[in-house]
């Protein structure tokens, strides 16, 4: 088209075919993550090196730990979805050598590996000190809710559990009315009500029955857990509330502490309790592990605000800033 840029045609030959190499940028920053991968001692850190000695060769776990910190890089955290950028990403192609790992393998490298992923996140911190990117004792702290795979339907607290027997009940109540109501109409010799409909009344009824049977046996295990509450997925996760009014989510508050100059994250916990009060004096003792400070200046949101927690950091040589909260009385 005349006055267009246009582009080259799909069936044109290349007299010297480009490399892949030439498709990222030298500035990429997939070529960071190439670069620090390459540099770990990943039998050290937890990973399994070895190959085994029959079967189908595996993938490298240099391999899967560059696609693990890419993807996290570009919020890729479905295996799915990392699957599909594995086969036309150019940077993962590039990253990986063509290589393109199927979903489990990639779920199961993430569960498999979780001390060993937790180690790597502690050899990055050191890099950044070795390159004194963390010279400033300085770091904010904060939560984030985490959704887990547990749905709503499938956690139980003490409310919950006698809001929905509760439902149950009246259903009962309904269909047994109806099914009165229907069984007198017979009786009276009104041919008009369907067989099939008191079938499918009774079989309403045992299947709310069958509910309450499971109910009443989850309901025991939920009066012996420690917090009165239950998820039948994913067991760690608790039901927690959220910034906006009636909300909430099912999941992880995942707390982290951040360096306050370049924004790099040096230490990170994953906790199912839905508050901060209480994470202030532990995040920031492992902020400052991590850092080796011996001192260390603290930023938070009134959510962590409790004088027990601020007067461990002030014993411990940590200086902590936040706003009190306006509570009452």
């Amino acid at each position: 088209m005349a006055g267009f840029v246009e582009g080259v045609g799909r069936g044109q030959v290349s007299l010297f075919p480009a490399q892949i190499d030439d498709y990222v940028a030298e500035d990429n920053p997939v070529r960071a993550v190439d670069v620090f991968v390459d540099g770990l001692d990943l039998a050290k850190l937890g990973f399994v090196t070895k190959p085994l000695a029959t079967g189908r060769p595996g993938y490298h776990p240099a391999t899967m730990l560059k696609i693990y910190i890419y993807a996290y890089l570009n919020r890729l955290p479905s295996s799915r979805r990392i699957e599909r950028e594995c086969q036309r990403n150019i940077e993962l192609i590039w990253l990986t050598g063509k290589l393109a790992p199927d979903h489990k393998t990639i779920a199961d490298f993430r569960k498999d590996n979780g001390k060993a992923l937790s180690e790597v996140c502690r050899a990055f911190v050191l890099l950044c000190r070795q390159l004194d990117l963390l010279s400033a004792p300085s770091v904010a702290i904060d939560g984030s809710k985490f959704k887990a795979v547990n749905a709503r339907d499938n956690n139980f607290t003490q409310a919950k559990m006698k809001r929905r027997l509760e439902q149950i009940d009246e259903s009962i109540t309904r269909y047994m009315e109806q099914l009165v109501t229907a069984d007198r109409q017979i009786a009276g010799g009104n041919d008009a009500v369907p067989q099939a409909k008191l079938e499918r009344l009774k079989e309403k009824i045992a299947k709310l029955n069958e509910q309450v049977v499971r109910l009443n046996a989850i309901n025991k295990d939920l009066q012996r857990s420690d917090d009165e509450q239950i998820s039948l997925t994913d067991p760690d996760c608790r039901s927690m509330a959220t910034s906006g009014k009636g909300t909430g989510i099912v999941g992880y508050n995942v707390q982290a502490a951040v360096d306050t100059k370049h924004h790099l994250i040096v230490a990170h916990e994953v906790t199912n309790v839905g508050t901060d009060i209480h994470q202030l004096a532990n995040m920031a003792e492992k902020a400052r592990a991590e850092l080796g400070a011996k001192t260390l200046d603290v930023v938070a949101d009134r959510g962590y605000y409790d004088s027990w927690q601020i007067k461990t950091c002030e014993d411990a040589g940590m200086s902590v800033m936040l706003p009190k909260p306006q509570r009452s009385g």
